[in-house]
């Protein structure tokens, strides 16, 4: 394990901009589709800027983080700056980090909460190659007036499939974060993604 990057720096100024960065991403979440500025890369951490800050921001020793990538050297220096474990399965986790996409994501595979309890669920952090050059799909719910058109890029063919069923189990189901350099838009479980032309989600 290189111990320059295990120890890392974190967030130059921790309490205020620990702060900025999450209530960005609670922005982004209640205004999906909508792109929120997270900030610039840190120094010596293999992840985009605004994925390192978030996740800086929102774990602590209670939040479990699931790793796509085995990077011994990531895992210790977020747990070094914030006490988060790492959950060796999916569906122990309080956040997945994925730093690029992934073809055989499952959604299915991690915690979607109870009826009871839908907070319990995982939150997804996907690192993406772009917001703007995907195939444009119409996003509807809580948080936007009326349709945005989203178009987010390398996102595996059946994602959207799964997001449907996704959507369609609410209360329960994960919430995802995209990230890309360093700006991130929130897909809540709320929000219905359907493609022009076809019948919104109910």
């Amino acid at each position: 394990m290189s111990m320059v990057t295990a120890l890392a720096p974190g967030l130059q100024d921790g309490v205020h901009d620990s702060q900025q960065a999450f209530r960005a991403v609670l922005d982004a979440l209640a205004r999906p589709g909508q792109l929120r500025w997270i900030g610039t890369a840190l120094p010596g951490v293999a992840l985009g800027g605004a994925m390192a800050r978030l996740l800086l921001s929102m774990c602590d020793e209670e939040t479990s983080v699931w790793w796509q990538s085995d990077d011994a050297d990531l895992q210790q220096w977020l747990r070094f700056h914030t006490g988060a474990p790492v959950a060796e399965q999916p569906g122990l986790a309080s956040f997945a980090v994925f730093a690029e996409p992934d073809p055989a994501l499952l959604l299915g595979t991690f915690a979607a909460g109870t009826a009871e309890a839908p907070e319990f669920s995982s939150t997804l952090l996907i690192e993406i190659p772009s917001f703007q050059n995907g195939t444009i799909l119409q996003w509807r719910g809580p948080g936007i007036a009326d349709v945005q058109q989203v178009a987010v890029q390398g996102l595996p063919d059946d994602f959207w499939l799964q997001w449907q069923l996704n959507h369609a189990a609410f209360p329960q189901g994960v919430d995802i974060v995209f990230t890309c350099g360093d700006s991130a838009m929130g897909l809540p479980r709320t929000t219905c993604v359907s493609s022009q032309g076809s019948l919104p989600c109910m």
